[in-house]
């Protein structure tokens, strides 16, 4: 394996429920005897798109705001990662603007997809898992949409997403902490999606 998976931590605030989880994750992925790069996504500057069209017209594919922030960057880590790992809060039934504004701009890597260039139609075939924590203890829909975009997302990259983990009523700063079972959840779910890398098996 010549890059490690990467966990993309996507809340807005450092230190919550969602990034609790994803340190439960590799806490986990690490006791099975693996390793991973963790993204905190706040850390990255990320302008959101402009829906110009212009990836679809240019040469390459290529986003006009490419060499204005590091969206790039972060998409570099996506086409090489064995897997990736996205926890995120829900805000309004949905995901932070931060990590939408992400998502929004990867519309040339889709325009890509569709121009069946290279770099897209050889990627290989991998997994990304989820892991979203809402505040809100009910709403049967609570998840849905976050869960459609990211998968139309991870798609243009090559990604299925696995059975994505969906926490409920962690508001409180020690509500995650406090429930044993999904913390025992959490760590189990970076184990197996070490084990279940290839060069393992």
């Amino acid at each position: 394996m010549t890059a490690p998976p990467v966990l993309f931590r996507c809340s807005p605030r450092q230190g919550g429920n969602s990034d609790m989880a994803a340190r439960m994750f590799l806490a986990g992925l690490r006791q099975a005897g693996g390793d991973a790069r963790e993204v905190r996504l706040a850390d990255y500057a990320i302008e959101p798109c402009l829906g110009c069209g212009a990836c679809r017209r240019s040469l390459g594919r290529r986003c006009v705001l490419a060499d204005r922030d590091q969206a790039e960057e972060l998409f570099g880590l996506l086409l090489t990662a064995p897997f990736v790992l996205f926890a995120s809060p829900i805000y309004f039934y949905h995901l932070p603007a931060h990590f939408k504004a992400f998502i929004d701009r990867s519309q040339s890597y889709y325009e890509k997809g569709m121009a069946l260039d290279p770099s897209i139609t050889g990627l290989p075939r991998r997994t990304a898992h989820v892991i979203l924590v809402a505040g809100r203890p009910t709403g049967e829909r609570l998840f849905e949409g976050s869960l459609l975009t990211l998968k139309y997302f991870l798609v243009n990259f090559k990604y299925a997403l696995s059975e994505p983990l969906t926490l409920r009523g962690k508001d409180g700063p020690d509500d995650l902490a406090a429930d044993e079972a999904a913390c025992a959840l959490l760590r189990e779910s970076g184990a197996a999606a070490w084990r279940s890398l290839d060069h393992l098996a």
